[in-house]
């Protein structure tokens, strides 16, 4: 079994900041993680490599050359294979043009049975990037999967929804989107980050390597128009009430009818 997971350095949004002048995130001098949902990814197609040792994970990603760094935690965690999309051409894509180079990549490697991806990367939350590549592959897709079994060549799995889950059947090849329900991620092993960061290489291809054209990818290719970012305002202070039960009741009514709430 061949496992292709889509994985995306982000910055880490606990850290990031907002240039009240050009309305744009201030980078500088944030760390960059791994994507959280996309680590749960990798995690489900680790697991079952540990089931069967024949299966062979890939993850690959789209972004500048220090992604490299990204994706030799993720060959440090288990995976056998790392692939770095990296050209200026990409620059500026949108999730339109994303999904196109990462198709265009996926196309190459070819001979794949799962295609694994996180719900959302924390730095857009838009949920596209999945989808879109699905389509573009021309492949089933189910997103938020909180489960799942493989039965002979058709997969179980169990997608999670605001008050339950449904059960879908799907064959292959097939792309999942994980959310953190799903797993609990590894860490690094000291054996893997020595073979990661000493053994391993990191396999970087350009707009040259891909069957796509240039008007195809990056930001001339990308719909998407962002008119503004902004931090919301913060909100007022909640308010402490103290004493026993019966008297933080009788001031909470209180406070409800002082303000015609009820």
């Amino acid at each position: 079994m061949k496992i292709i997971v889509c994985v995306k350095q982000v910055p880490d949004t606990n850290e990031v900041k907002i240039d009240p002048v050009k309305g744009t995130l201030i980078r500088e001098g944030v760390p960059s993680i791994l994507n959280p949902d996309d680590k749960n990814a990798l995690e489900e197609a680790l697991a079952l490599k540990d089931k069967n040792p024949a299966v062979h994970v890939t993850v690959i990603t789209m972004g500048p050359p220090q992604a490299d760094e990204m994706l030799r935690e993720c060959l440090a965690m288990g995976a056998d294979e790392a692939i770095l999309l990296s050209d200026r051409a990409f620059a500026g894509a949108d999730t339109w043009a994303t999904s196109n180079t990462l198709a265009a990549a996926v196309r190459k490697i070819g001979n794949y049975d799962i295609l694994f991806a996180g719900r959302q990367a924390i730095d857009g939350d838009t949920a596209q990037v999945g989808p879109q590549l699905a389509e573009r592959l021309d492949i089933p897709q189910v997103t938020y999967v909180q489960h799942f079994e493989i039965q002979g060549e058709e997969i179980l799995v169990q997608r999670a929804l605001e008050d339950g889950y449904e059960l879908i059947k799907a064959k292959t090849p097939v792309l999942l989107t994980a959310i953190k329900e799903l797993n609990h991620p590894r860490y690094m092993s000291i054996d893997g980050i020595y073979d990661a960061f000493r053994e391993k290489e990191v396999k970087v291809w350009t707009l040259a390597d891909l069957a796509v054209q240039k008007q195809e990818v990056g930001l001339d290719a990308s719909p998407t128009q962002v008119k503004r970012s902004f931090t919301p305002e913060p909100k007022g202070k909640g308010i402490m009430l103290k004493g026993n039960t019966k008297e933080m009741v009788e001031q909470l009514v209180g406070s409800l009818k002082q303000k015609h709430i009820i």
